[in-house]
């Protein structure tokens, strides 16, 4: 794998101390499931204890904890050895999920001699950047048990390129440079191989997966499978000054939040981070932003801690939450396509999200300490808002901070092509935003 973090045609003004490390990272977070056991792996190198959601909590001042209560997303907290009385919670939010291709459940498409699988597209991914690309796959399948409400679960990555989903050639499509619309149900079906001579079988992809698994093709009752660029992340640029690499949106956020609370010490309060899933399609899910598992996190340490509701109540209201997810750098290109002046270059620090209409969430005081804990953390930022004519998207900030009311500022790391097979960042960003995050749980 290239090193990241040296060059020798430029130096960058920021040291890259966690950019290999992120690299390493991101290649195994291929899925929301593979994100939370590289997570959790992380965690647990930097002293944290799992616990469970489902039984009681036992948790000490000075403790540092991780839950999984799904396998798409993850908690952590630490907490600090002060008097318990003034504690409050600093909390950070990002999503483990993003744009891409899932396998459905019938997924063989056998035709013309060719085999290929049957998915349906994830979120809101820019659909021609998968074509002609080195594809694999990976997630979680459920197999068959003696117990009936506990089915053996496996994660699988089949960790080597097998898919890809070819254009249509130029002289078939004349008007391919002229825009074309993309069938879902047609364009974008992965090609998995060529149907043998004589060959019949129409379970193909199910007797791969279990000759993959190693078990019987029977026992398989279920599979959540993705399909992801196998691609790995590396430098471009004249000086090496960018970062080209599939899922920048939103394993750029989990890894920062990652490492800042493993590294933050503070001791006046508790810390945590909520990794979740399901962003990219609205968060209403029992693992998304917008279901009530964080308030009953908050319950179970406070309850853990000798705490009444009453204390509790009390410290939400003078905590504070980061939303942290990308942000859109000023693409060279389209400079139209921004405000005139409140925009973003990458290499030039966070970003401070801002929405008068509450995409992003905004309350003047919250970015003032948000400004603050930049400059005394030495890091750059800058404040961005959307063209007047473009709301943008939304973010987990106003979903939280709707029914657990905290001050909230959304920020990010700025890149362009949000939302293709592969995004691009400026290489000194993923620093700057572990080192304010690492400053806040500080």
């Amino acid at each position: 794998m290239q090193d990241l973090t040296t060059t020798s045609t430029a130096a960058t003004s920021t040291p890259l101390t966690h950019l290999t490390e992120f690299q390493q990272y991101l290649n195994t977070a291929i899925t929301p499931y593979h994100c939370v056991s590289s997570a959790a792996a992380l965690l647990e190198a930097s002293g944290f204890e799992e616990l469970s959601m489902t039984a009681p909590f036992n948790i000490r001042q000075g403790g540092k904890y991780y839950l999984t209560p799904y396998g798409t997303m993850l908690f952590a907290f630490t907490v600090g050895t002060a008097d318990l009385t003034a504690q409050s919670f600093h909390i950070a939010a990002a999503h483990t999920d993003y744009p891409c291709l899932h396998i459905k459940p019938a997924a063989e498409l056998a035709a013309g001699g060719y085999l290929r699988l049957n998915t349906e597209v994830y979120g809101g991914p820019i659909l021609n950047t998968w074509l002609d690309r080195p594809l694999s796959m990976a997630g979680r399948v459920a197999l068959r048990s003696e117990k009936t409400y506990e089915p053996q679960l496996c994660f699988y990555d089949a960790g080597r390129p097998l898919l890809t989903i070819p254009n249509l050639a130029v002289h078939m499509n004349r008007k391919v440079n002229e825009g074309v619309e993309l069938k879902k149900q047609c364009d974008l079906l992965p090609l998995l191989g060529l149907k043998g001579e004589g060959e019949t079988n129409e379970e193909y992809f199910l007797e791969f997966l279990a000759k993959e698994l190693q078990c019987a093709k029977e026992d398989i009752l279920d599979f959540d499978l993705y399909v992801y660029n196998a691609e790995e992340g590396v430098r471009v640029g004249m000086n090496q000054e960018f970062f080209s690499a599939p899922r920048l949106d939103n394993q750029t956020s989990c890894y920062a939040l990652l490492r800042a609370i493993a590294d933050g010490g503070r001791v006046d309060g508790i810390n945590v981070i909520a990794l979740y899933d399901n962003e990219e399609i609205g968060s209403r899910t029992k693992q998304g932003a917008d279901s009530m598992l964080l308030m009953l996190l908050l319950e179970k340490i406070y309850a853990a801690l000798g705490m009444d509701k009453s204390a509790l109540s009390d410290a939400i209201l003078r905590s504070f939450l980061f939303s942290v997810d990308v942000a859109h750098a000023l693409h060279p290109n389209h400079p139209e396509k921004y405000d005139p002046v409140n925009r973003a270059l990458m290499n030039d620090g966070i970003i401070f999200k801002i929405s008068i209409n509450q995409r992003y969430t905004y309350d003047g005081e919250a970015v003032a300490v948000a400004q603050q804990l930049c400059e005394k953390a030495g890091v750059k930022f800058k404040k961005f808002v959307n063209h007047a004519d473009m709301p943008g998207g939304g973010t987990l900030g106003p979903i939280i901070s709707s029914w657990l009311p905290m001050k909230t500022v959304d920020i990010g790391v700025p890149i362009l092509a949000m939302h293709s097979a592969r995004e691009l960042m400026g290489v000194e960003d993923e620093e700057h935003l572990i080192g304010m995050m690492t400053e806040f749980f500080s």
